[in-house]
């Protein structure tokens, strides 16, 4: 008998659809025969910290691009995986001015000042692009990852999210890897039949918002008929994910594959973690666009060391404590870093090739070192947009980050004419 190759076959029950995992004799075959498959998803991960990383010890020598750059110290933790990311030297957001934003506008590239009465305004970030267009097909069209620390002690700034919305609104999600594990696990034991109304009487409440808000406009000013439309956008938002949670309704979440992790862990143990959610996110194809706006203040005390986060970054004239508590700063982040790759790496698809072969992690932060926002430490690895991979690519000074996003997005499939304040591609970035 032949059996479609789908991307996801469900079983259904009597009370339920419970999601199957990709069995060989559903056509998930690991050989040459099986090239007529329907090829695996591109997958889009953003991990961002703030404070910056040590300017003379984890950059790598700016006159040797290309393949044979020697890592600097503060990559070396990834050098089995050399061949497998490429960092990018010269990219700035020059509509940002602000040396305690590491995550505000990391993946917008707004202008912190706004429009004209506005104190504050940002735009919608690379990460909810690639979401409305890689999105539709999984239960969650995002996964917006946090480590619940205040905008300064971790130098990521306000809004607490390196996520924002079409609006520019920043987007919450999970604090902590305890909540991370509950949004993608949790099961509602509820009967069927009454989740179905339950869905249904929120429905009618939003129906009848809409109706009342409508009649009010008519009367309302100009002024406040814009603060109408931003109110409608808002229940649109609702609209959209009553629509998504009807779709999945009765379709079993994955089972865990680790235990349910503990209260309180912070710093490295955090980071693991929620390094280890992420992947296998991505794996049960849960969602296929992921951020995460991780610790550095916890990071730091879980090292031991005794400089608070924000005057390590002030290491500059100071050789000594601050200077050594930023580069052992540098070397566990990197440490955490080949873990995940280890384990994108580690996770074979129903095709036979990798998690990490249809992956693309970006890896980086707003600040560069101290407060200073030219040349963003970015790296990019992974195979899922087609990009090139193992080389050091320095680009001319002032060129706008938005010009990496706008080429992972074109690489992930995506093709739009520009991202932000992009000026093109990030040509050698292409060169796959």
């Amino acid at each position: 008998m032949n059996i479609p190759l789908e991307r996801r076959r469900f079983l259904e029950t009597g009370t339920a659809i419970i999601a199957l995992p990709a069995l060989e004799s559903l056509g998930f075959r690991r050989f040459a025969a099986a090239a007529t498959a329907e090829p695996r998803p591109k997958r889009l991960l953003f991990l961002g910290f703030g404070w910056g990383v040590t300017n003379d010890s984890w950059y790598p020598d700016a006159n040797k691009p290309g393949r044979d750059y020697p890592l600097p110290p503060g990559l070396q933790p990834l050098e089995k995986h050399k061949a497998d990311f490429t960092i990018i030297q010269g990219l700035w957001h020059r509509h940002t001015a602000n040396g305690h934003y590491g995550s505000t506008f990391w993946l917008t590239g707004a202008n912190e000042f706004g429009q004209p009465g506005q104190a504050f305004s940002n735009t919608v970030s690379v990460d909810q692009v690639a979401a409305s267009r890689l999105g539709a097909a999984t239960r969650f069209d995002s996964l917006c990852l946090d480590c619940g620390e205040a905008a300064g002690g971790s130098g990521h700034g306000p809004g607490l999210s390196l996520s924002w919305d079409s609006r520019g609104k920043p987007l919450g999600g999970p604090r902590n890897p305890v909540e991370a594990f509950h949004k993608l696990f949790a099961r509602d034991t509820t009967p069927l039949e009454q989740q179905q109304a339950r869905l249904l009487e929120r429905k009618s409440v939003l129906d009848d918002a809409i109706d009342n808000v409508r009649e009010l406009g008519r009367r309302l000013g100009k002024a406040d008929r814009e603060k109408l439309r931003e109110y409608f956008d808002g229940i649109r938002d609702l609209e959209a994910k009553l629509a998504r949670d009807r779709k999945w309704l009765g379709v079993e979440r994955p089972q865990p594959a680790i235990a349910e992790p503990k209260p309180g862990l912070a710093g490295v143990e955090e980071i693991r973690l929620m390094y280890e959610i992420a992947a296998f996110a991505l794996e049960t194809d849960s969602s296929r666009v992921i951020t995460y706006r991780q610790p550095v203040s916890t990071l730091v005390s879980s090292l031991g060391i005794k400089v608070e986060a924000h005057t390590m970054s002030h290491y500059h004239g100071h050789a000594g404590e601050k200077q050594e508590a930023s580069q052992r700063r540098d070397t566990a982040q990197s440490e955490l870093l080949a873990g995940l790759f280890d384990r994108l790496k580690a996770t074979k698809e129903p095709d036979g090739s990798t998690l990490f072969d249809h992956t693309t992690v970006v890896y980086g932060s707003n600040i560069r070192t101290g407060h200073s926002l030219d040349n963003c430490p970015t790296l990019v690895a992974g195979r899922g947009a087609g990009l090139c991979m193992g080389e050091q690519i320095v680009v001319p000074k002032g060129t706008p980050l938005c010009n990496a996003w706008l080429t992972i997005l074109k690489g992930s499939g995506i093709d739009m004419p520009s991202f932000g304040d992009s000026t093109g591609v990030v040509e050698p970035l292409v060169r796959a």
